[in-house]
């Protein structure tokens, strides 16, 4: 039997996609979720969906200062580290590398990758004082394989999987989980304006996972009973 799910969130990226579905399904499990986004109108609307276990907190992870006030919210409201931390929110962008400015790759790493190190670094110590804590990293095909024009997003991904191995390496028996879950192509409005249906090569948005599919792998890790990791899930398109 598993032990009763943990109390509170923190979610980026939840106002579309990968990390809404995920708050919809913590929320739903009566958990009180922290819905981290920029589109603070947007966001707002998702959580009053949702109804009153979501809170929106309107925070562009790619600037330091606003991940840490969000932070500080967060504590605030929850009285402490949240139980789970999804670091969902990435930027996805298609360039060769002599087209990738400067300025484009270092948005690729301050979202997909310095955000989740601060994140997660923000709320570890407590999570291991209290001996409870769960950190999901939401990967890519991406963190283990290599694809052209992906210059920046694969750098960030191969980063932040080895954030969380380390992670995972330094938190080992300490009571705090982590979780990387790898997706393969996703369904998301990331897609709209790269249209991967006319590019050859590339997998129809048809045949690419659901964001429900990811936030459902993201659910099964951390309902699982306090003392099992879910060190990886890969997951792709059957």
């Amino acid at each position: 039997m598993s032990e009763p799910g943990p109390r509170t969130a923190l979610v980026t990226g939840a106002s579309r996609g990968i990390g809404l579905e995920v708050s919809r399904l913590l929320a739903r499990d009566g958990i009180r979720v922290a819905m981290l986004a920029r589109s603070a109108n947007e966001l707002e609307a998702r959580a009053r969906e949702i109804g009153s276990d979501a809170l929106a907190i309107r925070c562009d992870i790619s600037d330091s200062n606003d991940v840490a006030a969000a932070i500080q919210h967060v504590t605030r409201e929850f009285g402490g580290a949240p139980s789970i931390v999804v670091n969902n929110a990435g930027l996805f962008n298609l360039a060769t590398i002599e087209k990738t400015d400067l300025a484009a790759f270092r948005s690729a790493l301050d979202i997909n990758l310095v955000a989740p190190f601060l994140i997660a670094r923000a709320f570890i110590e407590e999570m291991r004082a209290r001996r409870d804590g769960h950190i999901v990293t939401i990967g890519s095909i991406a963190d283990r394989s290599v694809f052209p024009e992906n210059a920046a997003y694969a750098s960030s991904k191969y980063g932040v999987r080895a954030l969380h191995e380390v992670l995972r390496a330094e938190l080992r028996g300490s009571g705090v989980r982590t979780t990387l879950v790898s997706p393969a192509q996703v369904d998301t409005a990331m897609w709209d304006e790269i249209d991967p249906d006319s590019r050859p090569g590339f997998t129809r948005r048809r045949d690419m996972l659901s964001a429900s599919a990811v936030a459902a792998a993201v659910h099964y890790a951390v309902s699982q009973p306090a003392d099992v990791n879910v060190d990886e899930l890969r997951i792709s398109h059957s």
